[in-house]
């Protein structure tokens, strides 16, 4: 069986989103003639843990951990904070004070491209030696964070092997580039290095059509070196089938951490004056996961206080019956320059769960495009408070005549099963060993 070196971050018993996409690979690559062998950190400073996922990490694979050196635990000395919670991913807006000021300015132009840089030289040490001693044949870096592919790119020189470079998210265009205080020079070091990466890898996989135009238009020249390989679902996360929904409340649910950018306020204003007209008695809203505690302050703020049901961070099976649960699944995409390249991994599994989705963000993007071609629910632009009104009108209505609508069904979402998204990867790596 042939071997692929994966070299990432996060895995188990790392929490959250970031974990879930090379986790699936790493469950579904034997049934393609592929072993994986991972690499990755000693997990002292994952953001969020899931002890649970280690039952997912298939029997007898060897899993690496390096020791690295960690900013984060500077900045967390230094502000008081545990190493987990120093700094949010996803956004920085919760970041306050002089001395998160200067430590963003720290993170933002002497660790570049991201703040684990620190990891490259023990990962680098590592995955040279695991290639030469145990003869591995490929290899493949997913990011972010993005200083995984740089990684890739000293053992692709040292080595000779075959390297995919995995872009779960966009490098220069991600979603919080803009809030970093980069110097002139450390943006044009930052270009440099996110182009010597795309030009070097054997084959660049990304997750959506406009994160591939994104990443494309910095070297065109590689058209044909450029894939999409989608995130998804595993269908094994849901057996058995999902129990009835609650005849009595009528639940829109959000799961993952929602931070303050992402906040959908039209949806709160909407939602709210649906209650206080009378149009919806019965509905509350779950938030399930890490919550900005400004927007619950501001929901509290708006009379939401006996309608909301906030639950912390859960297990992701747990996230999962939430899902399956609810009656609408709440999405939300960020306003940002390039947001039409943005699907959370979460949609897939909103999708999988056979519940209609209520999404706000780009209404020419991915995600929109997505529910569209599943018929798995709508997007709706943020200034769309008719629309949004009007088709949570609708889905209550028909739960009341208890007829609750469906979302996507099983036949629509089958193409997005994590196993078929790895027979995609799998066919990279034969294609470069030919």
């Amino acid at each position: 069986m042939k071997r692929v070196l994966i070299v990432t971050y996060y895995y188990p018993p790392s929490g959250g989103s970031g974990v879930q996409r090379v986790l699936k690979f790493t469950r579904y690559l034997r049934t393609f003639g592929w072993e994986p062998v991972v690499l990755t950190v000693n997990p002292v400073s994952y953001p969020a843990l899931d002890a649970s996922m280690i039952d997912e990490v298939p029997v007898g694979m060897a899993v690496y951990r390096t020791s690295f050196f960690d900013p984060l635990q500077w900045y967390a000395r230094l502000t008081g904070k545990p190493v987990s919670t120093a700094i949010k991913s996803g956004s920085l807006s919760n970041m306050k004070g002089w001395k998160d000021a200067l430590s963003l300015w720290v993170r933002a132009n002497l660790f570049v491209p991201d703040s684990r840089i620190g990891w490259v030289p023990f990962a680098v040490a590592k995955g040279k030696q695991l290639i030469e001693e145990k003869g591995l044949d490929m290899l493949l870096t997913s990011g972010p964070p993005h200083s995984v592919h740089l990684t890739g790119w000293l053992l692709q020189r040292m080595t000779g092997i075959p390297w995919v470079a995995d872009f779960r998210d966009p490098w220069t265009e991600i979603n919080y580039y803009h809030e970093l205080p980069h110097l002139g020079v450390v943006k044009k070091l930052d270009a440099f290095l996110e182009r010597l990466v795309l030009r070097s890898a054997s084959r660049v996989v990304t997750v959506s059509p406009y994160c591939r135009t994104l990443l494309l238009n910095k070297v065109s020249e590689r058209k044909s070196d450029f894939h999409i390989i989608q995130n998804g679902f595993d269908p094994a996360d849901f057996v058995p089938e999902a129990p009835p929904l609650d005849a009595d409340t009528f639940w829109i649910t959000y799961t993952g951490s929602l931070y303050l950018p992402r906040n959908p306020t039209p949806v709160w204003k909407v939602l709210g004056s649906l209650f206080n007209e009378g149009k919806t008695p019965r509905l509350k809203v779950r938030l399930v996961g890490s919550v900005d505690p400004q927007i619950l302050s501001q929901l509290q703020k708006m009379g939401f206080e006996d309608r909301v049901h906030h639950v912390p961070y859960v297990p992701h099976h747990e996230a999962i019956a939430y899902t399956r649960q609810s009656h609408v699944l709440l999405l939300s995409i960020e306003d940002f320059k390039h947001n039409e390249s943005v699907i959370t991994g979460k949609l897939y599994e909103y999708l999988a769960s056979g519940r209609p989705v209520l999404g706000v963000g780009p209404v020419q993007g991915d995600a929109a495009r997505l529910l569209e071609s599943t018929k798995g629910g709508v997007l709706f632009d943020w200034k769309d408070e008719d629309g949004i009104a009007s088709w949570v009108l609708q889905q209550y209505a028909a739960w009341e005549a208890g007829n609750p609508i469906a979302g996507a069904t099983k036949v629509n979402v089958a193409p997005l099963s994590r196993k078929t998204q790895t027979g995609e990867l799998t066919c990279l790596f034969d294609e470069l060993m030919d």
